[in-house]
């Protein structure tokens, strides 16, 4: 593709108005549409210059072109939005997660393969310098056989998050705790040590039953098909503020712990004739304000969209890297004690 490609988005809530202000800041990228159910005068869109349409459907009859459609509506619109944008032939960037069943984002794919378009996953955790470090000294060999990997996501999601007029909470558009909290971090597990098996899991409702339609917490043990045996043990119901997001690495050759909020400090590394790197400075956490933390990545990857689309780069989360995530997922679900 030559000149700007024009993108459109499709949800400006916290999430499309970051993917909005990436597009408007990217010399090469250009904003054409922003969709939304709400009213703009509700929205807080005034600094975009572009049309704002109430439906998906709308905006693909006004004849506007664009190359790429970003879906970052409520996770319960996803796969149908997606396969309408896929079917309207444009390229897809889709949100986390890709969608809440592994059928319809089987679906998506076999779509974009049939319409020769790019299907975008975001999963943005990945570029921050703590993850691409660690992906590194994985693929290095350097730690041996990996014996245990323990991830912990302790969040709070109270009822500033849970608001009664949101989406979030409610099973249908949320999907569970899972699906829209901690999956970045099955994301990262799944990107550096492939495919789980054996799973169990215990889940628990401590504090959100007046919330939420689902549970807050869980316990989660697997063992990794390439060897190894894990842990995912998370909640929201933590107080007032999160307490951390990390990933322990008990192996052969050495230890290490990746800690912070977002998994983005590396609190401990003990390797066997290895020297740790300094890292670039990762974005702080914070739990309900600014683009910070999980949110902080965006621009990568729309430049990766255009890098992509113009033939400079390959896709960074592919659309069965991101398949792969709501099939561990519902895996988990499926396997309650």
């Amino acid at each position: 593709m030559s000149g700007k490609i024009k993108f459109a988005v499709v949800g400006c809530g916290h999430i499309g108005k970051r993917h909005a202000e990436m597009i408007s800041r990217n010399v090469e990228a250009e904003l054409v549409a922003l969709i939304d159910v709400k009213d703009k005068s509700v929205l807080g869109i005034e600094s975009f210059d572009a049309p704002v349409f109430n439906t998906l459907d709308a905006f693909l009859q006004s004849g506007i072109e664009a190359d790429v459609i970003n879906i970052a509506s409520p996770n319960g619109f996803h796969a149908e939005q997606g396969m309408k944008v896929l079917e309207s032939g444009r390229h897809l960037v889709i949100e986390k997660p890709m969608s809440l069943t592994r059928r319809d984002s089987e679906a998506l794919i076999f779509k974009g393969l049939q319409k020769h378009k790019q299907v975008f996953c975001v999963m943005q955790n990945r570029y921050s310098p703590p993850s691409v470090w660690l992906k590194n000294l994985l693929e290095s060999g350097k730690l041996g056989d990996i014996y245990m990997v323990q991830i912990n996501c302790y969040w709070n999601r109270d009822n500033r998050y849970y608001k009664p007029e949101s989406w979030h909470g409610k099973k249908d558009l949320d999907g569970g705790t899972l699906f829209t909290q901690f999956s970045h971090f099955i994301d990262l597990m799944y990107w550096y040590f492939g495919d789980i098996t054996n799973i169990q899991a215990k889940f628990a409702d401590f504090n959100h039953a007046d919330l939420t339609d689902f549970e807050d917490s869980g316990f989660v043990s697997f063992d990794f098909i390439n060897g190894g045996m894990g842990s995912l043990n998370y909640s929201t119901s933590v107080w007032n503020t999160n307490l951390e997001s990390s990933i322990t690495v008990i192996a052969e050759n050495g230890s290490l712990k990746v800690g912070g909020q977002y998994m983005n400090e590396v609190e401990y590394c003990h390797i066997k004739d290895y020297q740790m790197p300094e890292l670039a400075p990762t974005n702080p956490g914070n739990d309900y304000g600014a683009y910070k933390g999980s949110a902080a990545n965006h621009h990568y990857i729309i430049e990766n969209v255009i890098d992509v689309l113009k033939g400079r780069n390959t896709i960074t989360t592919n659309a069965l890297e991101g398949l792969k995530v709501v099939d561990i997922i519902e895996r988990i679900y499926n396997h309650k004690n």
